[in-house]
C-alpha cells in the first residue's frame, strides 16, 4: 500500500473516530444508555488503534520512497 492509500485510509478512520466521538458526546448528554455507552467508546478506542497503524504504514511507505 502507497503512502497516499494509507493516508486516505487514515482520513476515513478519522471520520469515522469524528462520528463516534460525536455519538458518544450526545450519550453523555441524555440520561443515557451506560451500556451504549461504553459500546461506543470501545469502537472509539478500536478505529483509534486502525488510524494509529495506518498512520504508521504512511510513515514506513513514504521511507520507502525516500
Amino acid at each position: 500500500m502507497s503512502a497516499n492509500e494509507s493516508l486516505k485510509r487514515a482520513e476515513e478512520l478519522l471520520e469515522r473516530l469524528r462520528a463516534k466521538v460525536e455519538g458518544l458526546e450526545r450519550l453523555a448528554g441524555e440520561a443515557g444508555d451506560v451500556d451504549a455507552a461504553v459500546d461506543e467508546l470501545a469502537e472509539v478506542a478500536e478505529i483509534a488503534k486502525e488510524l494509529e497503524a495506518e498512520v504508521q504504514r504512511a510513515r514506513q511507505s513514504a521511507g520507502a520512497g525516500a
